[in-house]
């Protein structure tokens, strides 16, 4: 059985040549990765007016399955924290929405995506960004410390969500809200066929079933959780992929279709937390 650290470390490895790719010209973790391009995943998150003003290498590296930063509902003046912020796409665009006044966080735990968001973060001239290294199951960051906390397609990879939440839950402030993407299994899928679907949507990945993510984030003490598909992915989607792996598609076309999506997770800190 793999161990939480050697999922870790397995994670690191992955972004780490990510970052180096895309600092070397190259593209993303699963394969080029472009707002052009087809990919049912990562294709088409951001709109050209958000993309036009960021750094290239902050779009090239943006390996996401949603856009958080469009449906957070940012405020000027708030303070946001991106759980694996990767090339820093996501931070660079919530510190435009919450200005000069407010703050973005972005924490990662790989040293080389934290050089390529800290240098995207230097052309983009934002001074209310700070990049921290760590990881997602252990926020160097105090208790109650911010408004909203963002992730995109990143608490899947966690080999231990609970702890995640929880930390989550802990630096946000009381009132905070959690609004984060990621994949999500809708029913049972076959554990062959959801392994290789999962390595398909996000290179490694461990995505919760839909129920199992709401009871989670209530046992870590959100309340007002919800979760709204962004995009459903049919066996279509995969066929290739999958095909490649030995699969038959048409034969087990029923156990995927509608089975995997990308969602946006929404809860809320108690105000009397």
């Amino acid at each position: 059985m793999t161990t939480p650290q050697e999922v870790r470390e397995n994670v690191r490895q992955r972004y780490a040549e990510t970052a180096l790719r895309v600092m070397q010209g190259g593209g993303g973790c699963c394969g080029p990765v472009s707002q052009t391009s087809k990919d049912p995943i990562t294709s088409s998150l951001y709109g050209e007016d958000q993309t036009s003003v960021l750094p290239a290498d902050a779009v090239t590296a943006s390996l996401g399955c949603g856009n958080p930063t469009a449906l957070a509902e940012l405020h000027p003046g708030e303070t946001v924290l991106d759980l694996g912020s990767g090339g820093g796409i996501d931070v660079l665009l919530s510190a435009q929405r919450v200005g000069p006044t407010g703050k973005a966080y972005g924490l990662d735990m790989t040293d080389e995506m934290l050089v390529l968001a800290r240098e995207n973060q230097r052309q983009a001239g934002a001074t209310n960004v700070e990049f921290l290294k760590g990881e997602i199951e252990s926020v160097p960051l105090p208790d109650n410390h911010v408004d909203v906390i963002i992730s995109n397609c990143v608490i899947n990879l966690a080999a231990d969500k609970s702890v995640v939440l929880r930390e989550a839950f802990r630096v946000l402030k009381p009132g905070g809200r959690l609004a984060i993407s990621d994949i999500v299994v809708r029913g049972e899928v076959p554990t062959e066929i959801r392994r290789s679907i999962e390595l398909w949507a996000g290179c490694i990945a461990g995505a919760l079933e839909e129920g199992e993510y709401v009871r989670q984030l209530e046992a870590a003490g959100f309340e007002e959780v919800s979760i709204e598909p962004t995009r459903v992915f049919k066996a279509a989607d995969a066929c290739g992929f999958l095909s490649a792996e030995g699969i038959d598609v048409n034969a087990t076309a029923a156990q995927i279709d509608g089975k995997f999506m990308s969602g946006f997770v929404r809860a809320r800190k108690p105000r009397l937390a």
